[in-house]
């Protein structure tokens, strides 16, 4: 085995699903004697990331602004100096830094270009910057689809569908919260001891499904006294206006006791497993869907709309949770349907996180290997 200097890039290293894939795999390449550089604007995983081995570079590379240019001669530096042999860009404008430091580098000499396409982006010539990679992974069967039908000059050889995965250890099948953490739990909101909950994960945007949600529970309120939601995700500083409606919604429909907003958790495994039932309601197609495939794992039912990556999980691993895309009267009464009579969610997953990290190593040493382009 040849060791390799891969370097990713992405805008930040604060949580979600692009970040925690990168840690995943600079923590794979690190333990098997790599050497795994991140470049990112910092955020609160760096201390993880280094602490498992990692270096990291704290430039701004995905700061949306005309000077962000001029990281890309220092880059372009740097990549020589260091003789790295894959660049690995995570994120449209962090993408063409690299892209603009790569193309200026000696053919011969420079690293090999590799670019994952995690989201399903407006397309345009500035989202087009993911289809230049040498190598392109699809997160998903949707990611490579969206490929086909909208960049059809982006030959399909040089697409690799990835999907992403989820680590057993992490998420072992049948996980039960810590006494300590159950406590502390039910003493801040003890009106969830013995209640069915319906939990609701990701931040607070328009286009996760949270006004779905709360149809949903003022109908499934009305009815059965046990039944609570929780709406989990915080909201960026451009969406506190949403976040602020949200709260009135629930309040006009005399739901405040009912559904809790409970902002940014770090403990969303405990939270999933002590959930009835976790919903995934985005108005467009997500790419994948982390949450759903976190909750699965679990062994926590999911209902969500069939369509995207999430409708791509849950009909492998759960396709009791599918509902039609977009109709709240379909998913009031399948949801009444499951509490009623739920449906387990099989053991074995699917998606493992070890097929995800073995693939995407083995996609770096194949490219290594290849005559310069």
């Amino acid at each position: 085995m040849v060791r390799l200097n891969i370097v990713q890039v992405l805008p930040t290293l604060n949580g979600g699903g692009v970040e925690r894939g990168t840690l995943e795999i600079a923590h794979e390449l690190v333990r098997q004697g790599h050497r795994s550089v991140v470049i990112s604007a910092g955020g609160r995983l760096v201390p993880q990331l280094v602490r498992e081995g990692s270096e990291h570079l704290a430039w701004p590379l995905g700061v949306k602004s005309p000077l962000t240019v001029r990281w890309v001669r220092p880059l372009q530096r740097w990549l020589a100096e260091q003789h790295i042999d894959i660049l690995h860009v995570r994120s449209r404008l962090p993408a063409w830094v690299g892209w603009l430091a790569w193309r200026g580098m000696d053919a011969a000499a420079r690293p090999r270009f590799v670019t994952t396409v995690h989201g399903l982006y407006s397309v345009s010539p500035y989202s087009a910057i993911m289809t230049r990679g040498e190598r392109v992974i699809a997160v998903s069967e949707t990611v490579r689809d969206y490929l086909r039908q909208h960049y059809p000059q982006l030959p399909t050889e040089r697409v690799q569908v990835i999907e992403r995965g989820v680590d057993p250890a992490a998420f072992p099948y049948g996980y039960q919260p810590s006494e300590n953490w159950r406590q502390a739990w039910y003493r801040r909101y003890p009106q969830l001891r013995d209640a069915l909950v319906l939990t609701l994960p990701g931040r607070l945007s328009r286009l996760k499904g949270h006004e779905d949600f709360i149809e949903l529970m003022g109908r499934l309120c009305a009815h059965d006294p046990k039944v609570y939601g929780l709406i989990v995700g915080a909201a960026e500083s451009r969406h506190q206006r949403y976040a602020a409606e949200l709260q009135r919604q629930v309040q006009s429909r005399g739901l405040a006791e009912r559904v809790l907003l409970v902002g940014h958790r770090d403990d969303m495994r405990e939270i999933y497993a002590i959930s009835t039932l976790v919903l995934s309601l985005s108005a467009k197609p997500e790419s994948f869907g982390r949450t759903v495939l976190e909750a699965l794992s679990l062994g926590t039912p999911v209902v969500g709309y069939d369509r995207g990556g999430v409708g791509e999980i849950l009909r492998r691993m759960y396709p009791n949770g599918l509902v039609s895309a977009g109709d709240p009267t379909a998913l009031i009464a399948h949801v009444a349907a499951l509490l009623a009579a739920r449906e387990p969610v099989p053991s074995e997953s699917a998606f493992p996180l070890q097929r995800m990290l073995d693939d995407t190593l083995a996609l770096y040493q194949d490219l290594r290997h290849l005559s310069p382009g």
